[in-house]
C-alpha cells in the first residue's frame, strides 16, 4: 500500500444519521495515474443508501470505477451507492473502487462526509489484519522488485516447438496435482528439485516461485476431466499425505530466500455455490462435497499450513467473472471463500490475495463493449453473450472481487492475480472495433475479443491465444498478471483415455459435444485429438502462438 488513511465520523445527539469509519488506499500508482481502494463502515443507525464525499487538494481526476456510482466537479468527489450495496447495517461495510489520473503530488484526501455527515479524527494506519502468524519478512506484493522462476521442465517442452523460444523463458507456475508430484520421478522434477533450480536461478537477488496447491479430496465435483486421485472423503490423506508433506519442504529454512507463492485449489470451492441443487446445473458429486464439507477443511487446513512460513504468500482461487459475475453467484462465492479462510485453523491474515482466470480464457478487458452500454434501449447485459452477468471481463471482475472480499474483513492491502495466459484472443479474428449497432447481439458479438461460443466453455478452446505477459502491478488491485496454467498443457482429454492419474473423460472436452445447462447447451469448441489434462498437447500450445495478443 503506497498510502491510506482513516477517519471516523459521528452523527449528532439525537440524529439517524450514521457514524462510520472511511479507509481510503492507494493501491499502486504509475506515470500520472494511480489506483484506489475505499472501504467505508457504518458505526451508526442502519442506512438503506449511502453518499460518500470528499475533495482532493491536488490534481486528482477519477476516471474509472467500480461498485459504486462516481461523479467529481472540480476537486469534490461524490461516490454514491449501487443496487447491490446500499444497505448498510450497523457494523457494515461497503468497499468500491477507482482510478485516477494525476500530475504532481498524490495527497490522501484527510476529510470525508457520509451522508452529510462529517468524518472527523486524524489520519492512520487503517484496520490491521487481525490475528496472524509470526509476520516473518513478507512483502506487500511478492513479485515486487523479483525474478520468477522459470519451470525448466515446461520450458523445454516449450522450446523443442516450432517458434516456442519465443516464449520458452517466461515464468509459470508448477502444479502439485498428486501426491507423487511432490517426490516427483526419473522423468520429472519433485518439489524440492524446482526448489533447488529456484535457488540457482535467484542468485543475488529476489526470485517468486509459483506453485499449484491442487489435490482435494473430489476435487473439481463438476467436471470430470480433472478429477483427482483422492475420493470425496479421504480429507484425512489430503492432509497427512499431501498438505503435510508440503508444508515440511517449504518451511525447510534452505528455502526461506525464496518467495513462494501458493494457488490454492483451484475451481472447486465455487461448486457449492453454483452447482448444486436446485440449481440446474446440479451435479450428485457436488451435493456430496457441499453435504461433507471437505472442501472447505481442506481448503483451510492447506491456508493454515502453508502459512505458517513466513516466506509464502497464499493466493485462494476465485473463479472467473464468466462463472461468478451474476449477482446470485459473486456474493454467494466471496461469503464461502472467507469461511473456507476460517476453517481448520485458518484466518483471513494466511491470505495474501486471490487469483481469478486460472486454466481459464476469460479475456482481461474487453474495449468494445461495456456493461453500462445500450442498443436501442437494450442493455449490454440483456445480450445472449453476457447474459445479465454483472461483469465483461477479467479486469473488472478482478477488481470488483477484490473490493468485495475487503468488504468481508479480507485484509485492506489483499493483492489479485490474473491467469493470462491463454486469454489473448488475437489473430486475424480479432475484432478492431464494436460490432454494429444493428443490434445488441450484434454489437457485442462483432466487438468481443474473447471468440469463444459460450462463456461456460473451458476446454482447449480452439481460436484462443497467448495473453499479457507475465508482469508486476499492471493495474490498480492487481499483484501481477502470471501464467499459472502452462501454455501447451491440455485442459482434458477428446475422448477417453484409460490413465494411472486417475483423470476421467468430460464431454466438455469432445469437439461434438452438443452442451449441457453449464454452457447453454452449445457446442463444447474444443480442440480435437487433445490428451489428458496436463499433458503436452502441441497443437493446442501452436494455436495459442498463432494467436498471441499482443503478438510475439
Amino acid at each position: 500500500m503506497a498510502a491510506g488513511v482513516t477517519a471516523v465520523a459521528t452523527g449528532s445527539a439525537g440524529a439517524a444519521a450514521p457514524g462510520c469509519t472511511v479507509d481510503y488506499k492507494v493501491q499502486g500508482q504509475w506515470n500520472g495515474g494511480f489506483g484506489a481502494n475505499v472501504t467505508v463502515t457504518n458505526t451508526g443507525d442502519p442506512v438503506s443508501s449511502w453518499t460518500l464525499e470528499w475533495v482532493y487538494a491536488g490534481s486528482q481526476k477519477v476516471t474509472q470505477g467500480w461498485n459504486a456510482a462516481l461523479t467529481q466537479t472540480g476537486a469534490a468527489v461524490t461516490a454514491k451507492n449501487v443496487s447491490y450495496n446500499g444497505s448498510l447495517g450497523t457494523g457494515g461495510s461497503a468497499s468500491f473502487g477507482f482510478n485516477a489520473s494525476v500530475s504532481g503530488e498524490n495527497a490522501v484526501p484527510t476529510a470525508f462526509k457520509l451522508n452529510g455527515v462529517t468524518c472527523n479524527g486524524g489520519t492512520g494506519p487503517g484496520p490491521g489484519p487481525g490475528p496472524t502468524d509470526p509476520p516473518g519478512d513478507r512483502v506487500d506484493n511478492p513479485y515486487a522488485g523479483a525474478k520468477v522462476y522459470v519451470n525448466p521442465e515446461w520450458s523445454a517442452k516449450a522450446a523443442a516447438e516450432p517458434g516456442g523460444t519465443a516464449v520458452s523463458q517466461q515464468p509459470t507456475a508448477v502444479w502439485l496435482d498428486r501426491i507423487a508430484a511432490i517426490q516427483g520421478s526419473s522423468t520429472s522434477m519433485g518439489l524440492r528439485a524446482h526448489l533447488d533450480e529456484a535457488l540457482k536461478q535467484k542468485g543475488s537477488g529476489e526470485l517468486a516461485v509459483q506453485l499449484v496447491i491442487y489435490n482435494l479430496p473430489g476435487r473439481d465435483c463438476a467436471a470430470l476431466a480433472s478429477n483427482g486421485e483422492l475420493g470425496p472423503t479421504e480429507i484425512g490423506r489430503y492432509k497427512s499425505e499431501y498438505i503435510d508433506p508440503i508444508a515440511a519442504i517449504l518451511a525447510d529454512p534452505k528455502y526461506a530466500g525464496l518467495r513462494i507463492v501458493t494457488t490454492v485449489e483451484i475451481d472447486s470451492l465455487p461448486n457449492l455455490v453454483t452447482n448444486v441443487t436446485p440449481r440446474p446445473t446440479a451435479t450428485p458429486a457436488c451435493d456430496v462435497m457441499k453435504a461433507n464439507g471437505n472442501y472447505q477443511k481442506g481448503v483451510g487446513y492447506a491456508l493454515n499450513k502453508l502459512g505458517d512460513a513466513p516466506n509464502v504468500y497464499n493466493y485462494v482461487d476465485a473463479g472467473h467473472h464468466g462463472w461468478l459475475g451474476w449477482d446470485d453467484n459473486f456474493s454467494a462465492s466471496a461469503e464461502m471463500f472467507k469461511e473456507a479462510a476460517t476453517t481448520e485453523g485458518a484466518t483471513l491474515a494466511d491470505v495474501h490475495g486471490f487469483i481469478v482466470n486460472t486454466a481459464n480464457y476469460s479475456a482481461l478487458k474487453e474495449d468494445h463493449f461495456t456493461i453500462d452500454d445500450s442498443v436501442n434501449g437494450t442493455s449490454v447485459r440483456q445480450s445472449k453473450w453476457v447474459d445479465w452477468n454483472r461483469y465483461t471481463d477479467e479486469l473488472s471482475y478482478a477488481q470488483a472481487m477484490r473490493a468485495k472480499l475487503v468488504s468481508l474483513g479480507f485484509d485492506s492491502g489483499l493483492g489479485m492475480l490474473i491467469d493470462t495466459s491463454r486469454n489473448g484472443w488475437g489473430g486475424t479474428a480479432r475484432p478492431a472495433g464494436p460490432g454494429p449497432r444493428t443490434s445488441v447481439d450484434a454489437f457485442v458479438n462483432g466487438g468481443r475479443y474473447d471468440r469463444r461460443i459460450h462463456l461456460g466453455n473451458w476446454c482447449n478452446q480452439s481460436g484462443a491465444g497467448l495473453g499479457e505477459r507475465p508482469r508486476t502491478a499492471p493495474a490498480a488491485g492487481i499483484d501481477a498478471y502470471v501464467w499459472v496454467k502452462p501454455p501447451g498443457e491440455s485442459d482434458g482429454a477428446s475422448k477417453a483415455i484409460p490413465n494411472p492419474e486417475g483423470k476421467g473423460f468430460d464431454r466438455m472436452c469432445d469437439p461434438t459435444y452438443t452442451g449441457n445447462p453449464r454452457n447453454g447447451n452449445s457446442m463444447s469448441g474444443a480442440l480435437p485429438d487433445a490428451p489428458i489434462s496436463g499433458h503436452w498437447f502441441s497443437a493446442q500450445f501452436q494455436e495459442l502462438l498463432k494467436n498471441a495478443h499482443p503478438a510475439l
